[in-house]
């Protein structure tokens, strides 16, 4: 007989070992540029301002709007775990990826000299590069994302 490698209040009701609390913070970082649309979406009169104050560069509004679709789909793919496990088991890379991806672009911007006026973009690459780490190296997520540790037996 096998031991449990984690509490029983780390599972849900389904059995399904529970994802840590900053996975769900990780996956709103990866899609905050579909969080200001819908933000600028409900603020009708303010809401090409608010667009402009973020990004005022439009190609880089579309660049984020496309480097957050994994984390979207991530949001409605951990209540299917169970039944597509196959494309579960894979989407932590995915989203391992995106957030490479967004830290080369965030990097080739520094390199071009466009050094931004406030720090914000500076602090939003700083959780890219610290999301990437967590996403590669906490174990307890990496077992989310296993087969065998899906189910308390």
């Amino acid at each position: 007989m096998m031991g449990l490698k984690y509490l029983p209040e780390e599972y849900d009701a389904k059995g399904q070992l529970r994802l840590p609390f900053l996975f769900w913070l990780i996956l709103l970082l990866q899609a905050r540029t579909w969080l200001l649309l819908v933000m600028a979406g409900a603020s009708r009169q303010q809401g090409n301002d608010l667009l402009a104050l973020f990004y005022p560069d439009r190609q880089s509004f579309w660049l984020g709007l496309a480097l957050g679709i994994p984390a979207a789909l991530g949001l409605l793919l951990t209540g299917y775990r169970q039944r597509w496990p196959r494309l579960w088991q894979s989407w932590r890379q995915v989203l391992s990826a995106s957030l490479f991806i967004s830290l080369l672009w965030q990097g080739y911007g520094l390199l071009q000299g466009a050094f931004p006026d406030s720090p914000l973009p500076l602090l939003l690459t700083l959780f890219d590069l610290l999301a990437l780490v967590w996403l590669q190296a906490h174990q307890r997520l990496r077992d989310c994302f296993l087969p065998e540790h899906q189910h308390l037996e």
